[in-house]
Order: structure tokens, then sequence, then C-alpha cells
């Protein structure tokens, strides 16, 4: 399966937000710069996961974005559906490919519906909240700890 920078910057904006929820609206220029992800591209990404539903959205000097629900009802599999559509692996059905010309029984295609279906297991159970309590986690655990 592959993500493309849209479906990668889709998931730094979500988490970005996810990050910052207790702070409200988040302007569109301080994601891009945290996130590193050019504003333009930004804007398009994150109208599309608002379109689902997943984002609201302030205008104006006092405006920005902030998530549209909980995040931990928001999954990882539903903002790459918003920005991506289906959500495959290669060589199944829905990626729109037959199997490869050395394959012509179609040898391959369980296992990557298999590995398709695994994927989107996990992307469809992890949610926001669980990814913005890894990164406060990990970044507890880098805290230097002082003895004195």
């Amino acid at each position: 399966m592959r993500i493309s920078a849209k479906g990668e910057y889709a998931i730094k904006a979500m988490l970005d937000l996810a990050l910052h929820q207790q702070g409200g609206l988040q302007p569109i220029q301080d994601i891009a710069a945290r996130q590193g992800i050019p504003q333009r591209y930004l804007e398009q990404v994150l109208l599309q996961i608002k379109r689902a539903g997943l984002l609201t959205s302030k205008r104006g000097s006092a405006g920005g974005y902030r998530l549209g629900r909980p995040a931990d009802e928001i999954t990882v599999g539903a903002v790459l559906r918003a920005v991506e559509g289906a959500v495959t692996g290669p060589g199944t059905p829905e990626a729109g490919r037959r199997p490869p010309p050395n394959d012509r029984r179609g040898d391959l295609a369980e296992l990557w519906r298999e590995i398709a279906e695994a994927v989107s297991g996990v992307i469809d159970r992890m949610t926001f909240e669980d990814l913005r309590r890894r990164v406060e986690e990990r970044q507890e655990a880098a805290r230097p700890m002082y003895h004195i």
C-alpha cells in the first residue's frame, strides 16, 4: 500500500490539531510551519478533510481549524479515505490492477487481499487520540531527568 504526500500531510495535520486541541482554533500557517507542509497544498488537503466532516473551521483573523469530533473518534483510516479514496493494496481489484503477467492465475491475489485487510484493520483502529498519546509519551521519555 502506498500513501501519497497528500495522505501523509493529512495525517500530519490532523495529528498536529490533536496535539494542539486545547489551544482552540489553529491558524493554517501555524500548522503548515510546524509540520513543514506547503500552505497552499495544506489548504486543499484540509478542505477535503473538512468536507468529510472531520474538521471545522472559521474564517478571518481569529480563524483557523480544529477537529470536528473528539480525537478518539477520528481514525487514521477515515482521514486517508477522505483524501485518498479507497485504501487498497497492490494487485487487489479495488486498486484497479490485474495480477502481474507472470501471475496469470492470480496466485498472489489472496496474499494482497490479506495485506490490504491487515492495513485497513490497523488504520481503522488507530485514532488520533492514540497517536497524540504516543507522541506525548515519546516526548516525556525524551526529557532529561535531573537528580540533585
